[in-house]
């Protein structure tokens, strides 16, 4: 497929995929930490901040799904750059206007730029670290943990000594700049012409096998995980009165579970397999959402809790799909991708609306619902493969 790479390319391409990470994990998860404050400076409702958010997935569904062919054709480096491109404009846009439809369409180029940059660096590490793609893909996502960690400890920071939220998106330019630079001076390992591939052939590629259980799985993980981020540090201010520093260090805390369970479960799939990890992590998380959302005020600390059983799910079912098929794996990561932005359309946006027709809690209810449907595809998909490998 392509030319062996030296260590030193090795080394620096897969330092440079985890660098990506934390620019992802810190530029998707500032709008949680910001969102009371926008909704309270526009004045606008839970459902119309549910409809802004909107545009960041419909942008992310749209990216992955192309950017995975324009990858198979191109090579991963121009998609890599693009999508900082994309993600400065983005971010510059979501700081500056004020209209609500203004803000989704910067927020749907932002959404552009991180689908863009979910198939890219996940595509390298396949290729670079085939024999151990499950772990070095966990880790890379330890960096997504940390860059999504430090991202609410800031934003809830500078909110608290009155920074504005639109200052603290301006911010994060300077971070997507330093990523985007980085990548266009790293050399990427040649690869062979490859066969063109047009949409028409993506259903006879990307639907075979149990390719459409791997696709729900991941859309309702990604719903859950990403209605969590969106709207954890609201429901706890306004449903546990929980002051703003300390809500967001509850989105903090989420993520850092997300980061230690990343962090061990690279080690742990490989013993048990990608499947079986998935399953008894989903059922933990589950549990820990139910009993942090219903149960006393005091166990409300599941719900950042949560986030270690949810940790292992994208990059495992990316893992196991990479194992799968080695023929036109970035096409087939685009269309994984694409219904992981599917999830992030409907996990913040129906939590939302949710929200404005039955009340905060009952809307963050939903998300229980999001991890049952997981549940059920990961047994579908041990169903079908009983022997599946760990690697």
């Amino acid at each position: 497929m392509q030319t062996k790479p030296s260590k030193t390319t090795i080394l620096l391409l897969t330092a440079g995929c985890f660098l990506s990470f934390f620019v992802f994990g810190f530029t998707d998860n500032l709008k949680g930490s910001t969102l009371p404050a926008m909704l309270a400076e526009l004045h606008i409702s839970y459902g119309t901040g549910g409809n802004i958010f909107f545009g960041e997935y419909l942008g992310f569904l749209i990216a992955t799904l192309v950017t995975g062919i324009i990858a198979d054709r191109f090579g991963l480096k121009s998609v890599i750059v693009f999508a900082g491109v994309l993600l400065a404009i983005g971010v510059g846009g979501y700081s500056f206007f004020e209209s609500a439809i203004l803000l989704s369409a910067s927020l749907f180029i932002l959404g552009m730029g991180l689908g863009a940059l979910e198939l890219g660096p996940n595509a390298i590490i396949v290729s670079l670290h085939h024999e151990h793609k499950g772990l070095y893909l966990n880790l890379m996502s330890v960096l997504h943990g940390l860059g999504s960690l430090i991202a609410p400890l800031i934003a809830g920071w500078l909110l608290s000594i009155s920074v504005s939220w639109r200052l603290i998106y301006r911010w994060d330019i300077l971070l997507i700049a330093l990523f985007v630079i980085i990548f266009i001076f790293l050399r990427f390992p040649k690869t062979e012409k490859k066969a063109r591939l047009d949409f028409r052939h993506i259903p006879q590629i990307a639907f075979k096998k149990g390719l459409p259980w791997f696709y729900a799985a991941i859309t309702f993980y990604v719903a859950a995980e990403i209605g969590i981020a969106s709207w954890l540090v609201i429901f706890l201010q306004e449903i546990q009165n929980i002051p703003v520093a300390a809500s967001n260090q509850s989105l903090s805390l989420f993520f850092a579970m997300m980061m230690i369970g990343r962090l061990i479960g690279g080690f742990f799939v490989r013993r048990v397999g990608y499947l079986r990890s998935i399953l008894f992590m989903s059922i933990g998380g589950t549990l820990c959402i139910a009993a942090g959302l219903f149960g006393t005020p005091e166990m409300s600390f599941l719900l950042p809790v949560s986030g270690f059983f949810l940790s292992i799910t994208f990059p495992t079912l990316t893992a196991a799909v990479a194992d799968q098929h080695t023929e036109n794996t970035n096409t087939i990561l685009g269309v994984l991708f694409t219904f992981a932005g599917l999830g992030g359309v409907i996990g913040p946006w129906l939590t939302a609306w949710g929200s404005d027709l039955f009340g905060l809690q009952a809307g963050f209810g939903i998300i229980i619902g999001f991890m049952l449907i997981l549940i059920f595809s990961v047994l579908m998909l041990i169903k079908r493969m009983p022997n599946e490998q760990t690697t």
